[in-house]
Order: structure tokens, then C-alpha cells, then sequence
């Protein structure tokens, strides 16, 4: 192995990547005793679990995109389902006990990865020997991280109204989370089951129930991960692969598909004409993007979101000198990304999240545990195909990538942040498949959030300032209301990506915008 800068690594024997350097350490030590990709990701998984409290929990979920040389590739979908008893409203609520109207799927997602790791990859590992490090980082304690700071001082006036959030979680020195590291071990000891069918369950079924939670136990028994087929496109030759409905991930692909009609290669990555076709394309796909839901209610259409007909009649569309309205509503959500690839070439693409950060507000005093607030994300609109409705998946901004190259894995990618991820995948896949960057390069360059954030409620196009002035100003020109936004910003996302080259190597970097780094074995 060897480790190029601080954020990346090189390695032919197989790497992981996560936004927390413990985190991929835990990853990394699965790889070296010969672990499978996936064993390595529910690892370091766990561990962020703890490290990134504000971003991802067990009381949240996981999408994964999983594939091997021997050309199998799935999807594993860890959705929480509504309550079959909800409330009536008229808003949804986006904290509280009220917002925690979905149950957590990614304990179960964890159980099923293990399965299909053992039945298809030859994989040994246990949830007891996979969930150690998890349990000795919130029994004994890690340094707060600057993420974790950030979103707590950023919720600075709202986090003392969350049921003893603001009490249990630090913003400086040792944090520790025992209740939680006693949930932990329960789930080693007794299986991933014990979450939702054992004594633990009760335990978290009550808590939620008092609370002020719609979900009872039996919602924590029907909770199952699903393994499904995932949907593609071919750009450039590569098909990439992406989680089906009510994930968000048929809206990355027509992104993609929208961009294979222009000629990216023959622009420079940074310039106002990429940047001008990527927002656009964005756009266009985005108007069909609010018809995804749960396809067990709603019949999709993926096969003519992603038709070459209708995405070449919306690259069509695009004027490249003036920009299109933004038409979209704005989704807030976040989540972590890690990825694994082992020594055999086995690939683990996957995202875990609890929705807004710090998820509903609703900390279970006895478990520790963080409850999402994935229901957020259903609509009150009766014509609305994302209509709240008891059992129903919400729609999904989870979308981890895999592209496959002569049917072999060769890319893994996936970032952090709700409407922002499909467009951050779109800048990171042009550079890294258009233009040939690195890892490390494509992640480091600057890049751009179209529509609203926490901190501005325009529908505006924030570029980080690395982009230059002339870009800016260039993009205004055309229409775009821009706004400079730091380098490296927040904003931008945490994005992590790994690469496996046709010479063996493989090449993986993690956000310059995290706290994390990719670790190769």
C-alpha cells in the first residue's frame, strides 16, 4: 500500500473510504485480515455511527450499491417504512416526535449485506467481530470531530429544544455515547434482528411510543432491507449504476444521459461552459425527478425517464448561452458516503443517513439512539405520487454510484447532501471520466449547489470562489443568479471516491471538505 496525500491512498490489495479517518481505519482493518468490501463497509459503517452522530445513526437507514468480477451487482435498499398508524396533518413536521413517522432500515441492510457477502463472496466475518470498533469508540470516547462542531453550534438555539441532544453531544473534547455502545453490543451479541424482533426492540419501541413517535413495535418487526436490481445508463462507454426508486438515483442518471450529448471532454472542467452545461442538465433532469416514490404504491418510469429519446430532447433543450429557471423545490437531507473495494475486486458503494442533520431532534434517553426523520420527505398533497401513506418509503435523496467498465467494477462514488448530490456526482463523473482526473483532483476542484441551503433561501447557483472571478462572472451573463460560496465549502458536499484502473491499481480519495481520508491495505 501506499499513501499518497492526506486525503487519498493507492493500493492493489483494496482500499476504503469514509468521511472519518477512525471510521476508514475500521474499514481498513477488516480489508487486512482478508475481509470482503461489504464486511469492511458495515465496519466502518458502524463506526460513523458513532463519529457522526449528526449525520447518520441507527436510528436511520443505509442504500447500497454492491458488484464483483463475476458480474453480479445489486442493490440493497435499507428504507424505514411510515407507521401503520399516522397522525393527520396538514405540515409534516421537520423535527420532533412527529417527524419520526419512518422506521430505521440500516441494521437490517447491515444483516442482509452480511448474508449476501457469505453466500456470494465467500465472506467470514460476524456482526460480533465487525461491530468492535463501533462499541470501543462510543464506550471509551473519540475527539469531537469539525462536523460535528460545525452542525452544533450551526443548530445553536435550536438544539436545547430537542429531547437531551444538546446535553449528550459536545462540541469540544471526549465525546462518549455508553447507552448506545450497550445497543451496539445487544446487536453483536444477538444479531441484527435483536433491533427489531427482540428485547432491544420493545426497549426502542417504547422509547419512541413515549416519546410522542406514531411507530410501535410491530413498524419495527415489518422493517426488511430489500435486495433489488439497480437501474443504468452507458456514459462513455462506462454503465453506471444506480439505486431504483424512490431513491433519487434515476435523476443522477439523466443527468449524465443529458450530458452524453455534448462533447465535456472538449472543455475545460473548470470553465463558465462546463460548469453552465452541468447546472443546466441538472435542471432538466430535475423536472421529471418529483414523479419518484415508492414503487410498491406508484408505477415508475424508469425506462422512459432514461430513454435516449427524452434525455437528448432535454440536452436539446439546453441553451448554452442562457440559463433556465430553476424548477424545483428545495430538499434539505444529510448523510455520510464510504465505499470499499477488497482484494478480489468486490465493491461496496453505500450511504447512511438520519435525513436533516441531528434527523428528527429525537434522542432515546435509555438506547442513545438518534431517530430519523426521513418522513419528512413525504408530501401532504393527495395527487402528490409521494403522498404520505402507512407503510409507505418516502422519496429518497440516497444515491450511491458504481460504474462498471467492461462489466468489471472501475468506480465508486456517492456524496453527502440531499438535492446537491446529483449534482455533485455530475461534476465529479465528468472530471473523472471526461477529462481523466484522479480521485483526489476531481474531489479538490471547485464546484457548485443550485437552489436553496440552510443559510439562503434563494433558488440561487453558489460556485466556491477556486472557480475565479471571470467564471462567476461569465455565468451571471448567462442568467444564472451566482453567488461565490468559500473553497472547500460545506456546502458542496462530502463526497468519496474510489477507483480501479485497468493496471491493478486502485486509487481512492476522500472529501478535502470531511474529516475523512481514503486508506488503502
Amino acid at each position: 500500500m501506499h499513501q499518497t496525500k492526506e486525503k487519498g491512498a493507492r493500493s492493489r490489495r483494496g482500499i476504503v473510504t469514509s468521511p472519518h479517518h477512525l471510521a476508514s481505519e475500521a474499514g481498513a482493518k477488516v480489508l487486512r485480515r482478508g475481509g470482503t468490501a461489504i464486511e469492511a463497509v458495515i465496519a466502518a459503517g458502524a463506526a460513523l455511527t458513532v463519529l457522526y452522530p449528526h449525520f447518520c445513526g441507527l436510528g436511520g437507514d443505509a442504500i447500497w450499491i454492491v458488484a464483483d468480477p463475476e458480474g453480479r451487482r445489486k442493490a440493497i435498499m435499507g428504507i424505514g417504512q411510515a407507521a401503520a398508524q399516522l397522525p393527520e396533518f396538514d405540515v409534516i413536521p421537520t423535527r420532533g416526535p412527529l417527524s419520526a413517522l419512518t422506521t430505521a432500515a440500516v441494521v437490517d441492510s447491515w444483516g442482509l449485506a452480511l448474508s449476501y457477502s457469505r453466500e456470494n463472496w465467500q465472506g467470514t466475518e460476524t456482526l460480533t467481530s465487525l461491530l468492535d470498533d463501533a462499541i470501543e469508540l462510543a464506550a471509551s470516547g473519540f475527539p469531537v470531530s469539525r462536523s460535528q462542531q460545525h452542525w452544533h453550534a450551526y443548530r445553536s438555539g435550536e438544539i436545547e429544544n430537542w429531547t437531551s441532544v444538546a446535553t449528550s453531544f459536545v462540541t469540544d473534547g471526549l465525546q462518549r455515547q455508553p447507552e448506545l455502545a450497550t445497543v451496539l453490543e445487544q446487536i453483536a451479541i444477538h444479531g441484527h434482528r435483536e433491533f427489531y424482533d427482540g428485547a432491544l426492540g420493545n426497549r426502542i419501541a417504547k422509547e419512541l411510543e413515549a416519546a410522542g413517535s406514531p411507530i410501535r413495535r410491530s413498524d419495527l418487526q415489518k422493517t426488511a432491507a430489500t435486495i433489488e436490481d439497480p437501474v443504468s445508463i452507458t456514459y462513455r462507454g462506462l454503465e453506471l449504476l444506480a439505486p431504483p426508486p424512490p431513491s433519487q438515483g434515476t435523476a443522477t442518471l439523466a443527468i449524465m444521459g443529458i450530458l452524453s450529448n455534448f462533447r465535456m471532454g472538449d472543455l475545460d472542467p473548470t470553465s463558465a461552459d462546463f460548469f453552465h452545461l452541468c447546472v443546466e442538465a441538472v435542471k432538466q433532469a430535475f423536472l421529471d425527478r418529483g414523479m419518484i416514490a415508492d414503487p410498491n404504491f406508484v408505477a415508475q418510469q424508469c425506462a422512459d425517464w432514461l430513454s435516449p429519446p427524452n434525455l437528448a430532447n432535454k440536452a436539446a433543450a439546453i441553451d448554452p448561452l442562457s440559463a433556465m429557471p430553476w424548477p424545483h423545490g428545495f430538499k434539505t437531507g444529510d448523510t455520510v458516503y464510504l465505499a470499499a473495494v477488497d482484494s478480489e475486486g468486490r465493491s461496496a458503494s453505500v450511504l447512511q443517513s438520519t435525513y436533516f442533520d441531528w434527523g428528527s431532534g429525537v434522542l432515546l434517553p435509555d438506547s442513545g439512539i438518534l431517530w430519523q426523520n426521513r418522513g419528512a420527505a413525504f408530501s401532504t398533497d393527495p395527487a402528490s405520487p409521494n403522498v404520505l401513506a402507512p407503510g409507505k418509503r418516502p422519496f429518497y435523496t440516497l444515491n450511491p454510484g458504481l460504474g462498471l467498465k467492461n462489466g468489471l467494477p472501475h468506480l465508486l462514488y456517492g456524496t453527502q447532501g440531499a438535492d446537491g448530490q446529483p449534482q455533485t456526482l455530475a461534476v465529479l463523473l465528468s472530471r473523472l471520466i471526461d477529462h481523466g482526473l484522479d480521485p483526489l483532483a476531481a474531489l479538490s476542484a471547485p464546484r457548485f449547489l443550485l437552489g436553496r441551503t440552510f443559510s439562503d433561501t434563494r433558488d440561487n447557483l453558489k460556485i466556491e470562489e477556486a472557480a475565479g472571478q471571470d467564471v462567476l462572472t461569465m455565468l451571471s451573463e448567462r442568467g444564472h443568479e451566482v453567488i461565490a460560496i468559500p473553497a472547500l465549502s460545506p456546502l458542496s458536499g462530502q463526497a468519496g471516491v474510489i477507483r480501479l484502473n485497468d493496471d491493478g491499481w486502485m486509487d481512492g480519495a476522500h472529501d478535502p471538505r470531511s474529516d475523512g481520508c481514503a486508506i488503502g491495505v
